[in-house]
């Protein structure tokens, strides 16, 4: 095996994963700002059929276009976080670098269906803009929707890469830092880690207070 060297390898690989962090960051929240203003735009459409009975035009054309924007965008920092569903029956049992061989391989097999979506994701926007395909009621152009889905395919294909390298760094060096790849916590900390999120500060300074007793 060659031999590597973990300080640069993690330095590097830290320094292009907090560039690439921000940068799924902005994503998430262009992707819940798209929540928020959907909620907002169906409130005033029940305001205008209800109260004047003048819907909006266009409103369920808009609607069904903007779910590819909160559905897709975000689907890269979800993956950074480890926020997505995993079945981990066998490979919890595992630890060291056993551990990190089956997160290597599990990244792999996601690296190649991602990519394998990506090229006819790409073609069905193609078509869309080749026809000038719209909505039935409004007419909107449909191909930015259909474009977004490679787009969110690419990045999250490399937020995979990026895990692929981190986790093929912890199979080389075991005891390294983990950089790059979610952690996977046990019920303890899962329910600890909700508990601070919904206290907030408080509960971070009561668990600092009992730690010093």
């Amino acid at each position: 095996m060659v031999a590597v060297n973990d300080s640069g390898y993690g330095a590097n690989l830290a320094a292009v994963n907090r560039i690439y962090s921000i940068f799924e960051d902005i994503l998430a929240w262009v992707s819940a700002a798209g929540i928020f203003l959907l909620m907002f735009f169906g409130t005033a459409q029940i305001v205008m059929a209800k109260i004047f009975n003048y819907p909006i035009f266009g409103y369920i054309d808009l609607v069904e276009q903007s779910i590819a924007l909160f559905a897709f965008l975000a689907v890269a920092y979800c993956q950074r976080l480890g926020g997505h569903v995993r079945m981990e029956l066998i490979i919890s049992r595992f630890s060291g670098r056993t551990f990190w061989f089956a997160e290597v391989l599990s990244i792999l097999a996601s690296m190649v269906f991602i990519a394998l979506m990506i090229s006819p994701s790409y073609g069905h926007f193609l078509r869309a803009w080749e026809a000038g395909d719209s909505t039935i009621n409004a007419e909107i152009a449909i191909w930015p929707t259909k474009l977004m889905v490679p787009v969110a395919l690419t990045i999250l294909w490399l937020r995979l890469f990026l895990q692929f390298l981190g986790y093929f760094r912890l199979f080389l060096t075991p005891t390294a830092t983990p950089i790059a790849v979610p952690l996977v916590l046990d019920v303890e900390e899962q329910a600890e880690g909700e508990i601070q999120d919904a206290l907030g500060d408080d509960y971070k300074a009561d668990a600092d207070e009992d730690a010093k007793q």
